[in-house]
């Protein structure tokens, strides 16, 4: 029987609560004895753990969400786009070559940014697409990739659809640099929204200093190139959000202030049940926040007012992207820069109606939910257009082609060893249908119930109009 002196522990409690953590300072003013039980654990470290476990179960995070509360048509635009990203990687690889051809040994180097582990082989892939690639031999038995005539004539479509959509462009990364505090981005931060923006792959190089009547590029003390705007543009700052809600047209006498205009609210089906707390959603919807193109240096971080701009920043900013989705890290990089909040996921997820964040693949992906009806984008622009056209063509569940030579009388030996991984030549990578996505959605490991309930969504609606 172990015998336990405890003086204060409520006081240790509250103040741990209120606290959020424990520091050694606080624990010397704890007048507990130092007691330990049967196991040999000490008895404040258990009350400590417990509390700690209480503590982060509480979090936000999106891989603690069940089943029920996952949006599958989303989940399936992310499943269908991940081999599609990795081939149109190996085809901006390729355009970058002069004969826009490649030794097979060079696309090594790229396993990490298609997020292909071995032992799964570069050739393997690549013959998953015929209709896209081919590889062939040289007269030394060098292995080349290189485009089908049908990869070729997207490639130039595409060169013409960037071009035709410099404009749009050049319009949201000026308005992008006119919601930063200093009115200047770093290009290698910009660089990670290229695709996202439709911006072309020489966007360094050649595009930033196509528009100088716009943002020009400079270098810092420390050597960082910067993409710096030139000139406020006042027809450009108003949100899409006013433009949707109010019908606003662009005017060259607008000053960005506040603003009380709702944000579009989608839920899935299963959460029906949100309207019952719909009171706190609408004060929410009804209360007034700073456009995203004011000064918002002097909200203080944390207040509602801080909060909900920066849904507006994030919401302006995934209307800019073509299918209006961006990966989260990327958001992430901007947080000093738009003034949003470090616990960026949390508003993110606490905002589901608003937003929905997708853990398929390797990094998450957060979606404009108003932007999509089931799995498929509202309004498709030509980029997204040209990308689904290169998705139907991604896939092959056929024989594997014999690998042909320069010389077509070569008595070269075919390389039978080549694709010994994938003998029936079954597509591992691409042509997923749906139910074989929704199966592997329905399998996926999750943990019990304890995120993203709507009850806590109320909660922490209250919470904020009491703090």
């Amino acid at each position: 029987m172990v015998v336990i002196r405890v003086i204060g522990i409520s006081d240790f409690i509250s103040k741990f609560n209120r606290n959020k953590q424990l520091s050694s300072h606080s624990i010397d003013q704890l007048p507990i004895f130092s007691t330990r039980n049967r196991y040999g654990e000490s008895v404040i470290d258990c009350i400590i753990t417990s509390l700690q476990k209480r503590l982060m179960t509480t979090s936000k995070r999106v891989q603690d969400r069940s089943k029920k509360k996952r949006v599958h048509d989303l989940e399936i635009v992310t499943e269908k786009w991940k081999i599609a990203s990795k081939v149109l990687f190996v085809m901006e690889v390729l355009k970058r070559e002069p004969e826009q051809i490649i030794p097979l040994r060079s696309l090594e180097q790229y396993r990490r940014q298609i997020n292909l582990r071995k032992p799964h082989k570069i050739s393997d892939f690549i013959q998953k697409s015929p209709k896209l690639f081919e590889l062939y031999k040289d007269q030394k038995g060098v292995l080349w990739c290189g485009m089908t005539k049908e990869a070729e004539d997207l490639v130039e479509e595409e060169a013409s659809i960037l071009d035709e959509h410099g404009e749009k462009a050049a319009e949201h990364v000026t308005r992008f640099l006119m919601m930063s505090v200093d009115k200047r981005l770093p290009v290698d931060k910009i660089a990670h929204f290229r695709r996202d923006f439709g911006l072309p792959h020489d966007f360094r190089t050649r595009w930033a200093h196509k528009y100088p009547q716009h943002f020009r590029v400079v270098k810092s003390e420390d050597d960082l190139e910067y993409l710096e705007l030139v000139s406020w543009n006042p027809a450009w700052a108003i949100t899409e959000l006013e433009k949707k809600v109010m019908g606003v047209a662009e005017s060259d006498h607008t000053t960005p202030g506040l603003l009380s205009l709702p944000f579009s609210l989608k839920f899935p089906p299963n959460f029906k049940k949100v309207f019952r707390y719909g009171g706190s959603i609408e004060h929410f919807q009804k209360r007034s926040y700073l456009s995203p193109y004011a000064d918002a240096r002097d909200l203080k971080a944390g207040s509602r007012e801080f909060d909900k701009r920066a849904v507006a920043v994030m919401h302006e900013l995934l209307s800019f992207t073509i299918e209006k989705r961006l990966v989260t890290d990327h958001l992430t990089h901007f947080r000093q820069e738009l003034t949003m909040p470090q616990k960026l996921m949390r508003l993110l997820l606490k905002h589901f109606g608003i937003f929905y964040v997708s853990e398929r693949g390797t990094r998450l992906n957060v979606f404009l939910t108003e932007a999509y009806e089931g799995s498929e984008l509202i309004e498709k622009c030509p980029l997204v257009l040209w990308k689904e056209k290169v998705q139907r063509l991604i896939g092959y569940r056929g024989r594997n082609r014999r690998i042909e030579t320069f010389n077509e009388f070569s008595d070269m030996e075919e390389d039978h060893d080549l694709f010994e991984s994938d003998p029936k030549g079954e597509n591992t990578f691409g042509e997923l249908e749906e139910d074989e996505i929704m199966g592997d959605l329905q399998n996926a490991s999750l943990t019990d119930n304890v995120e993203m309930e709507v009850g806590e969504v109320y909660s922490a609606y209250r919470d904020t109009e009491t703090s």
